[in-house]
């Protein structure tokens, strides 16, 4: 049995007991409430009746709400076991079978009432006119019980239904989530072997082989956690710094990265490896393609209720925007933010004459 047989069977059995439940305080206090209205509307007003008969008329009460009792627990299981049938068939079986249901709780509620309190045969000195008005009350009885199990059955049915959908969202947001962050990470193993190859090329092997066990030590620390969870910026940030420890290999001293991150920030909930490829793109455009030292600097802030990301890194990003795959780890990037949250979140470039600035605005939640 695999696990989502196993989670499927858990929540059935889940709702069953609950509705199981549901019906057995349904019925106790129904007939508790059907007993307390019989006794004051009928049984208390004869008290000063001459032959009134307190005992045989309590026992004939108790009688009464014990058949109730059976023939609706009776007819909750027949409507448990066609409730999956066509609406129409449904209905009508249901609520035949409370008429037949009613008739017999009619048929022994007179038989109780006139052998326990008057002694008499209960078809002796019985018109229809009498069974008539009888019968009206013990089947419009079923007929309450058997609209409370409809509701009740159906209300189980919808909130089921919920759950599956609910489930199927959080497969599709998963899975959405997760096809986005494998697109980014081809794109940085390419950068990264491209980089080593370069510097077997320019047989600095020292420096290829230290790259390459940080690339190593940065998947190890990527792949400890389902890529489907929440991570938290704090950790993000240690990724982070793995990744930036790779490139500082490469550039050396070219590279100079600042961080400012506030303490209120560092719970915040992102999705897994959401700021690797902002600072990539700072990298690419600004580190890489200029030849003396460039800074990234890195800002976390919390502000009301939202989380504000700065990446600044200094070099004009506008002579590249069109270059192809600048803006796909951008936008890539703003897709999962969107997907994780479900809600819009901001990813803005501001591009300046000497400076870029990548600014994300997402919803502060903090991790539990």
């Amino acid at each position: 049995m695999n696990a989502q047989t196993q989670s499927e069977l858990t929540i059935s059995l889940q709702a069953f007991s609950k509705q199981s439940h549901q019906f057995w305080s349904l019925q106790i206090l129904g007939w508790l409430g059907y007993t307390v209205v019989v006794y004051i509307s009928i049984i208390h007003p004869q008290f000063d009746d001459s032959d009134f008969n307190l005992k045989g008329q309590l026992l004939n009460l108790s009688v009464e709400v014990s058949c109730g009792f059976v023939l609706s627990f009776i007819q909750w299981s027949i409507i448990r076991r066609i409730v999956h049938w066509p609406l129409k068939r449904t209905l009508i079986t249901s609520f035949v079978s409370a008429a037949v249901l009613g008739l017999m709780f009619n048929i022994i509620k007179l038989a109780s009432y006139k052998t326990i309190v008057y002694n008499q045969v209960w078809y002796q000195e019985l018109n229809m006119l009498e069974f008539g008005g009888w019968f009206l009350f013990s089947v419009s009885t079923m007929f309450v019980w058997t609209a409370i199990f409809f509701i009740m059955l159906y209300n189980a049915r919808l909130q089921k239904e919920h759950e599956m959908l609910l489930r199927a969202q959080t497969a599709a947001k998963d899975a959405q989530l997760q096809m986005l962050r494998y697109q980014l990470n081809p794109h940085f193993m390419f950068n990264t072997m491209n980089a080593i190859s370069t510097l077997i090329m320019k047989s600095e092997n020292d420096l290829a082989q230290e790259m390459l066990d940080k690339l190593c030590d940065f998947f190890r620390a990527s792949l400890q956690h389902d890529t489907s969870d929440a991570s938290h910026l704090g950790k993000e940030l240690e990724l982070l710094d793995l990744y930036l420890s790779i490139e500082k290999v490469r550039f050396g001293e070219r590279l100079k990265v600042n961080f400012e991150v506030s303490d209120e920030a560092r719970p915040a909930k992102i999705p897994p490896l959401v700021l690797q490829p902002i600072v990539e793109n700072a990298i690419k455009y600004g580190v890489e393609a200029r030849k003396k030292q460039n800074v990234i600097d890195i800002r976390v802030i919390k502000q009301d209720e939202h989380l504000r990301i700065f990446v600044e890194n200094e070099g004009g990003a506008s002579n590249s925007s069109n270059e192809k795959g600048f803006g796909i780890g951008l936008s890539n990037t703003k897709e999962r933010l969107e997907t994780f949250f479900s809600t819009p979140c901001q990813l803005s470039v501001e591009d300046g004459n000497t400076k870029t600035r990548v600014t994300i605005v997402i919803p502060f939640v903090k991790v539990k």
